[in-house]
């Protein structure tokens, strides 16, 4: 069944009402409602289109977070063969909450790295709802800097809440580590596409997104802090998350604008959750547009154009 968010309640009640209808008719073969329920299709069509139309940057927030939105894992098993993870970071442990290793996207071979939040309780508690801890981070460092050795363009899912702030995680050097990811990214001369999948969420986002080329899924955000965090910190209420997600251009539109990202990727009608599928080949087609466009750029290049493009994002800024 499909979980609505809150906005979407009439919506709940009108598709319940078109199912309520299919199973009556399903127990008594007598009874006929199909021109009832397409009559509820239809007015459900017309409210989803409504409902996404125009959403507030907080509803996007809520339609970024769906539990039922695509993960890195559905991703993976979708876009790229010859999947062979790697673990560790080689100091400390291996880190659930990131994910990554060699693949083929469509005979290319690539490092593909990202968050995965999980599926169901069990996982979602394994891999820490998406939130990576210092070694997670330097796995991802050890997985770039082989890809830089071998030639391989490397390819980030971003989707996190941010990176986790629990005591054992600032003992091991959480901003290190941050820190030391986002200028690998800097600095490795091979292709970085990095796509905001779901949630983009402070350096824990930045330390994978520090990229050539970064697209954005439509529904999807990306923030130095979320709505709830910068509402406590401001207004010292967290229900002031509507006015926050505002006031931060969060949104893929609002940041596209701003030249902080290069793409949007369409979602389907309703968010990424109603058709996994058509999101996740789009999502592949993106990522493959972007890797032939460094199809004659050299290592120096690539390097001195990303520094380049993250350095004139506050120029461009002062000059607007």
């Amino acid at each position: 069944m499909t979980q609505y968010l809150d906005f979407e309640k009439p919506l709940a009640e009108i598709e319940g009402k078109a199912e309520e209808l299919r199973a009556m008719a399903r127990a008594n073969e007598e009874m006929d409602v199909s021109d009832e329920a397409t009559t509820l299709d239809a007015k459900a069509s017309k409210m989803l289109e409504d409902l996404y139309k125009d959403l507030t940057p907080w509803r996007k927030c809520q339609v970024a977070r769906h539990p039922e939105r695509p993960h890195c894992r559905d991703y993976i098993d979708a876009l790229f063969s010859e999947y062979t993870p790697l673990a560790g970071d080689r100091n400390f442990a291996d880190d659930h909450a990131v994910m990554g290793g060699l693949a083929r996207l469509n005979d290319t071979p690539v490092m593909v790295i990202g968050h995965e939040k999980g599926d169901d309780t069990k996982s979602r508690i394994e891999r820490n709802f998406g939130m990576a801890r210092p070694e997670g981070y330097r796995k991802a460092i050890r997985l770039m800097q082989m890809a830089d050795k071998f030639g391989l363009p490397v390819v980030t899912l971003v989707d996190t809440p941010g990176a986790y702030p629990g005591k054992g995680a600032e003992e091991r050097g959480q901003s290190e580590a941050i820190a030391r990811a986002t200028e690998t990214c800097l600095q490795i001369k091979v292709p970085l596409i990095s796509v905001i999948i779901g949630e983009g969420g402070s350096g824990g986002a930045v330390a994978f997104a520090t990229a050539n080329r970064i697209a954005m899924l439509e529904h999807s955000i990306y923030s130095v802090i979320s709505p709830e965090g910068c509402a406590s910190i401001l207004w010292k209420d967290a229900e002031k998350m509507r006015e926050a997600a505002e006031a931060l251009r969060l949104t893929a539109q609002d940041l596209k604008k701003l030249n902080v990202v290069d793409d949007v990727i369409p979602e389907p009608r309703g968010g990424a959750h109603r058709d996994r599928d058509t999101t996740i080949q789009a999502v592949g087609k993106t990522i493959e547009r972007m890797l032939k466009s460094f199809d004659n750029q050299s290592g120096e290049e690539l390097v001195h154009n990303r520094r380049r493009k993250f350095l004139d994002m506050g120029s461009r800024g002062l000059a607007a």
